[in-house]
């Protein structure tokens, strides 16, 4: 499932989606705040540009949304029907979920959002 040339592999690591030799990020931590979304400019294995186009990254906030929605309905569905809190606690559950997980859904948004464009090439293989 997790093996070499999966998308799967790439965006959970955060390597190249071409090669997945190295990491896009210069900081693999995403708990570091002052690194979070500071990118290598291109891959040293295979010489993939990570930001195809100008800007290229701002389409990653429409997958950030989509990550983020279907994580509050995920801790909606535990807190309310499952742990059967109140709706108010439910909610504060959602908050608390979204605030304590958004350096990793703002990191796997893109690296969904770059796997949508770029896939494994077996040429780059080590």
């Amino acid at each position: 499932m997790l093996k070499k040339g999966s998308k799967l592999n790439s965006i959970l690591t955060g390597t190249c989606p071409r090669c997945q030799n190295e990491s896009m990020y210069l900081d693999k931590n995403p708990l570091h705040f002052s690194k979070l979304i500071k990118m290598n400019e291109k891959c040293s294995h295979c010489g993939l540009k990570y930001e195809i186009e100008p800007s290229f990254f701002y389409g990653a906030m429409y997958v950030s949304y989509g990550l983020n929605v279907g994580l509050s309905i995920a801790t909606f569905l535990v807190t309310y029907l499952i742990l059967e809190t109140s709706i108010k606690n439910s909610f504060i559950a959602i908050l608390v979920a979204n605030i304590l997980l958004f350096p990793f859904v703002l990191r796997w948004s893109r690296n969904i959002y770059i796997n949508l464009f770029v896939s494994y090439d077996k040429k780059y293989k080590k």
